[in-house]
């Protein structure tokens, strides 16, 4: 039987290709996002089984609105949305708006999210996996302070969840390629440098990790929650 996916940033990038993954093993796939055009060119490229919804997951009002959209019984939902906030600048106003955005962008749009859909989740075997970043491993400021926050927040989803037959896991990839994350800054030697610090002296694919949320999204994955799923090489441990 077919499930109620819904993927937020599902309009490119590794959320794209979790998206894909889904729809071609023939589920209902919702993919969420801020971005209408981006969500339905990436809908109509996915095929039938697929259908944007355009929201402001760090806006309470927005994700209020757009649970009238969403399925009343979700199988999986995959938190996948977020980036890096630009400000610059070492003043204290500077500061607060790196941070404050950081949070907004990663943290808010997955908690406001999961937690209005938490009662939607198919009791028994549904299933909710969050992308992360390896920065909340290593560090990198107020972005990996942001990451590191949902993954002790999914430490109590967890927990909160387990009950229920419900599972609640994390992907926290390192570099990878066909994302917007990186923009210009990820020209060939910067993809030289980030693959020489990984075992595999590479940068990773999007699908690759796509596939990784599959998996934990899997009936096959029942029996793991609360973990934190490295995909990243080996850059974590470096050479």
């Amino acid at each position: 039987m077919a499930r109620n996916v819904v993927v937020t940033g599902g309009g490119t990038g590794i959320g794209y290709e979790v998206a894909r993954r889904f729809a071609e093993a023939g589920e209902r796939v919702v993919i969420v996002g801020r971005r209408r055009a981006v969500l339905e060119r990436a809908a109509a490229d996915l095929g039938p089984n697929v259908t944007p919804l355009v929201c402001d997951l760090a806006d309470p009002d927005a994700v209020e609105d757009a649970l009238n959209a969403l399925p009343a019984e979700i199988d999986v939902l995959v938190n996948n949305a977020g980036s890096r906030e630009t400000v610059i600048g070492a003043g204290p106003h500077a500061v607060l708006a790196r941070w404050r955005g950081d949070f907004e962008r990663n943290v808010l749009t997955v908690v406001l999210l999961t937690e209005s859909l938490r009662d939607r989740l198919t009791q028994g075997s549904g299933r909710v996996v969050t992308v992360s970043s390896i920065a909340a491993l290593r560090g990198a400021g107020s972005y990996g302070a942001a990451k590191a926050s949902l993954h002790a927040w999914n430490h109590f989803l967890a927990a909160q969840l387990g009950a229920s037959g419900i599972t609640a896991n994390i992907v926290a990839p390192g570099t990878v390629s066909g994302t917007e994350f990186f923009g210009p800054r990820l020209d060939e030697a910067e993809v030289s440098r980030r693959a020489a610090r990984t075992l595999l002296g590479r940068i990773g694919e999007s699908g690759e990790v796509a596939a990784a949320v599959y998996f934990l999204a899997s009936a096959e994955a029942g029996f793991i929650t609360g973990e934190i799923l490295h995909c990243n090489g080996g850059e974590l441990l470096g050479r």
